[in-house]
C-alpha cells in the first residue's frame, strides 16, 4: 500500500497506523513479539520456540521488521532479531491485551478456563514488588526458561523453571511471601506456579505481567554478562 499524493497529513498518519497495524495483525507474529520481549534472538531459536518451519518465521519476522518493529544484527552466519523499542512495542501489546480483555467476550471467557482456574487469588502489582525488594520482604521467583531468564530478570530473583519447580520447594523460603513471573500477562506459567506454591502451602502470588512490562516501564533489571557479573 503507498501513499497518496492528495491525502492530509492525519490521513498519512492513519495510513502508516493502518499497515502497523496489519503487520501485527497475526497470532504467530504477536508470538514473536512476545518472545522478543524477552530479549533478542535468531531465526533459527525463534523457529524453535514457536514450533513454526524457518521459512515461516522468517516471513513473519521480515513483516514485523518492514513495519519497523524489529531490526536486526548478523552474528556469524546468523541474524539476530530485536525490537527496536521495548517499552512502546511492549505496551502496544498490552494495550491490546487490555481492549481485548474489556470487549471481547472470548478473551474473559478464556482467562477464566484456562488461566484463573489456577490462581484467582490478585496479583501483586510492579511498584509494590519493588516495595518489597527495597525492604527485602519478597522472595522472586522466575519461573521461565532458564535462557529466557539469562536475558534479564528482576534483580535478586531466582530462575525455577515451571517444570522443574515441583524439584525446587526445598530452596524456597516459608517465611517470606514469594512472587511468581512469567513471560507476560498471557503466560499460563504464572498462574500454575502460584496456585501450586499455595497448594504446598506457600504464601504465593503472582507479579502483574510479566518481565518484559516490568522492564518497559523502567523497574531495575539485571542482565548477565560475561564473567558472571551483572549489569543494571
Amino acid at each position: 500500500m503507498t501513499q497518496d499524493s492528495c491525502a492530509t497529513p492525519k490521513q498519512d498518519i492513519f495510513l502508516s497506523l493502518a499497515e502497523l497495524a496489519q503487520a501485527i495483525g497475526h497470532v504467530n507474529r504477536l508470538e514473536l513479539l512476545e518472545h522478543l520481549a524477552q530479549g533478542p534472538r535468531s531465526v533459527e531459536e525463534l523457529s524453535t520456540r514457536s514450533g513454526m518451519a524457518f521459512a515461516n518465521t522468517s516471513r513473519h519476522l521480515q513483516i514485523l521488521r518492514r513495519a519497523g518493529l524489529l531490526k536486526t544484527e548478523r552474528q556469524g552466519k546468523k541474524v539476530v532479531y530485536s525490537l527496536t523499542g521495548l517499552t512502546e512495542v511492549v505496551l502496544l501489546i498490552k494495550a491490546l491485551g487490555l481492549m481485548g480483555e474489556a470487549h471481547i467476550a472470548t478473551v474473559g471467557q478464556r482467562l477464566n478456563t484456562s488461566y484463573r482456574i489456577h490462581d484467582t487469588m490478585p496479583p501483586v502489582t510492579r511498584e509494590e514488588l519493588a516495595t518489597r525488594l527495597a525492604g527485602q520482604s519478597a522472595f522472586v521467583v522466575d519461573v521461565r526458561a532458564e535462557d529466557e531468564f539469562g536475558l534479564g530478570h528482576i534483580p535478586g530473583s531466582i530462575n525455577i523453571p515451571m517444570l522443574d519447580l515441583h524439584h525446587g520447594l526445598a530452596s524456597l523460603p516459608r517465611d517470606r511471601a514469594i512472587v511468581v513471573y512469567c513471560r507476560g500477562p498471557y503466560c499460563v506459567q504464572a498462574y500454575e506456579a502460584a496456585g501450586f506454591l499455595r497448594s504446598q502451602g506457600f504464601d504465593a502470588r503472582r507479579l502483574e505481567d510479566g518481565f518484559p512490562e516490568w522492564r518497559a516501564l523502567g523497574f531495575p533489571v539485571e542482565i548477565p554478562i560475561p564473567g558472571g557479573t551483572t549489569e543494571p
